[in-house]
């Protein structure tokens, strides 16, 4: 590639395999109109449950026709501003979280949607939107309160570990499962109260017996039969929010027939609520400054995923990798 021209991921087509579906193009570099950026991503951060819903056609609020662009979460430099931009210089570290932004190794954006940051890092990549979505997911759909017993699962996940550390940070006592000793040790890091590896554990025994009394607020990330077993395990006024699904992501929806939800909810006059950012928009400017604030004051940690992934052609990778399971913090692609 010469200097003129850069790489970008696009979904040619809708497919059930991520991989079938995707395509690297190679377009010429843009110039900024007037109230727009020029920025050079540095880090994508991956979101393999969203990347393969949106190839498959199966996010609802969104209608795309292929061709479209793919990524989200983006930190990069700024290396041109349109004339009439004053807040930004080149030089900057921003970061920005437009869809279709992230998988390319350079991106145009309407200067009021990009976010100045102190540094380019994966660091600040995981707090937005990844550290907001934790924080408003807990706090406003989950009713978050302190002397609780809070449940994360796939905890030492992107999103999984940050939700454990505010749990913590609210007061409560903190339940993480995990599927190695790598992730286990991260979550002692982090001051998890009790770590459930449910490779070596039976979860729905493990609650059963040393929380009898069931669980407050479940942070529910993994779906099929840890749903169903977090579910049961519910307190009487619990609350179960879903923040995804990854065990299905990769896979066609699993029929299952059994008695319906509301026999295991009425009795406790428990709940089971669905989160996603996009409908929770009104929270994000005040969680992002109290993200960062926790960030910077190092009341927060970040943990990145050890295993590198580097430039465009090693997005479908990441992907894989991301819903194998076997990420222990963040997952990042590095331009």
């Amino acid at each position: 590639m010469n200097a003129k021209t850069y790489k970008k991921l696009i979904a040619k087509q809708l497919n059930q395999d991520f991989k079938s579906a995707i395509e690297i193009v190679e377009i010429p570099i843009p110039k900024p109109a007037s109230s727009e950026l020029l920025i050079q991503n540095k880090f994508a951060g991956v979101n393999g449950g969203f990347d393969t819903l949106l190839c498959r056609g199966d996010v609802p609020y969104v209608n795309l026709i292929p061709p479209f662009d793919l990524g989200v979460e983006a930190v990069g430099k700024v290396v041109a501003v349109g004339e009439n931009v004053k807040d930004f210089q080149i030089g900057d570290a921003v970061i920005t979280t437009a869809r279709g932004g992230g998988y390319r190794e350079y991106q145009l954006i309407d200067a009021n949607l990009a976010l100045k940051v102190r540094e380019a890092t994966p660091e600040v990549l995981t707090l937005i939107p990844t550290g907001v979505s934790a924080l408003v997911a807990l706090e406003q759909v989950g009713e978050m309160k302190s002397n609780e017993v809070v449940l994360v699962t796939a905890a030492a996940g992107g999103t999984g570990h940050i939700a454990v550390q505010l749990a913590k940070l609210a007061g409560n006592h903190v339940i993480g499962t995990c599927s190695s000793e790598a992730k286990a040790d991260l979550l002692k890091e982090l001051g998890c109260d009790r770590i459930i590896n449910y490779r070596t554990e039976n979860l729905n025994q493990v609650l059963k017996q040393e929380y009898p009394n069931g669980i407050n607020l479940i942070f529910e990330c993994v779906g099929k039969a840890v749903f169903d077993t977090c579910v049961e395990n519910l307190a009487v006024r619990g609350r179960l929010v879903v923040v995804g699904f990854i065990s299905e992501y990769a896979n066609h929806v699993e029929q299952i027939t059994q008695s319906r939800i509301y026999h295991q909810l009425f009795w406790k006059a428990a709940s089971v609520r669905g989160f996603l950012m996009p409908h929770y928009k009104e929270y994000m400017v005040e969680a992002r400054d109290r993200i960062f604030y926790l960030f910077y004051t190092d009341k927060l940690k970040v943990a990145i995923d050890p295993r590198q992934f580097q430039g465009i052609e090693s997005v479908p990778d990441a992907v894989e990798h991301l819903l194998s399971g076997q990420n222990c913090g963040k997952v990042v692609v590095r331009f």
